[in-house]
């Protein structure tokens, strides 16, 4: 029996038990409605849907506070200095969200008179927003009938239907499973409700399933074995890739240069690097000529497709001499507001405190 077939044959109570338990049982988060009391606002939708992708409900929480405060819907966030927000960024990490969310907020104000569409397909129109996002957008913000499958989802589901499939070839089994079970009414509710299940009771080691509303129907369950869902096919090896960063210090000051408008980390402050890629090793020589000294510590990093591994070398620079190459001089005592990415900011905390440093 398909995964379709097994859905429509057990979805019954499936939709009303989640509901009910989630009436009961839904996290209190900063940019949700609470059950049944209406729909989100929108910007506090798409803002968190933009930072949660690849990123924890504990990781996003203080950024979305942030974000809301200084900018607090889209006529702010579009007036926004992209150095501000990339600024207030940091540390969140996939910076392409956060040009993507300038972009979008952009649009919506000059093409949409400051507010979101409402349907998936005019959603899926505006830079960032991807399926996912423009589902769960159109159900959680404006209570349109949207299939909206998320990591959780896909791991909830797996289980309910005993989805054998390894993932991603399962993508469209798991999307038609959701589908069926999801109503007609109370889709943004039914669709936070899922996530709930998957982030906390349907968890991807030992999941909790005498707790479960949805245990009486759950294959997976009754088959024993639930942590085997969903399926995955093995992921190759990440390139490791070796770099060096520079500290350059005077008087007080780390010279930050800003770093290229494409690529990774575009457009954000940084220290100056040996040019190392997601394809290449750094080439090892230093933005310019100086007494180096290379720190015994290193920084190690993990991106999307790569793992990367960084010398640290650091300099005093003449009083009065010419300054390194393009950059500015930052201020040691308020470097936590330069806005660093993670990576940058290790390589800062490493030199500052390896009493090594000139």
């Amino acid at each position: 029996m398909s995964a379709v077939q097994h859905a429509t044959h057990k979805s019954g109570d499936i939709a009303a038990r989640l509901l009910a338990h989630y009436d009961v049982h839904a996290r209190t988060l900063p940019w949700r409605a609470p059950p049944d009391q209406g729909f989100a606002n929108p910007y506090h939708v798409w803002l968190s849907e933009i930072m949660l992708q690849q990123t924890t409900v504990a990781a996003v929480g203080a950024y979305f506070q942030k974000f809301t405060h200084i900018w607090p819907d889209f006529a702010a966030l579009a007036a926004a200095q992209d150095a501000d927000v990339m600024a207030a960024w940091a540390g969140l990490g996939y910076y392409a969200r956060a040009r993507n969310l300038l972009k979008c907020a952009r649009v919506v104000v000059a093409e949409y008179d400051g507010r979101l569409p409402q349907t998936e397909a005019e959603l899926l129109k505006l830079p960032g927003i991807g399926p996912y996002t423009a589902a769960a957008i159109a159900a959680i913000a404006f209570g349109q009938r949207a299939v909206v499958v998320d990591a959780n989802v896909e791991r909830v589901v797996s289980r309910l239907f005993a989805i054998s499939t390894p993932l991603p070839q399962s993508k469209p089994l798991i999307r038609a499973a959701t589908d069926s079970i999801t109503p007609d009414g109370r889709a943004g509710d039914f669709a936070q409700a899922m996530m709930d299940l998957g982030a906390g009771i349907c968890s991807v080691r030992a999941p909790s399933c005498p707790a479960c509303p949805l245990a009486f129907a759950c294959d997976a369950k009754y088959l024993g074995n639930p942590e085997v869902y969903p399926a995955k096919t093995p992921k190759a090896a990440k390139a490791q890739r070796t770099g060096n960063v520079y500290w350059i210090e005077r008087d007080g000051h780390v010279w930050l240069v800003r770093r290229s408008d494409k690529g990774l980390l575009a457009g954000m402050r940084a220290l100056p690097d040996d040019q190392w890629t997601a394809r290449l090793d750094g080439h090892g020589t230093p933005p310019a000529p100086a007494n180096w000294q290379k720190l015994s510590l290193q920084v190690s990093h993990v991106f999307t497709h790569f793992s990367l591994l960084l010398d640290i070398a650091v300099t005093s620079w003449p009083a009065g001499a010419d300054d390194p190459e393009d950059g500015e001089w930052w201020p040691l005592k308020s470097l936590d507001k330069a806005g660093l990415p993670t990576l940058f900011r290790k390589a800062s905390e490493a030199a500052m405190h390896a009493g090594e440093r000139i």
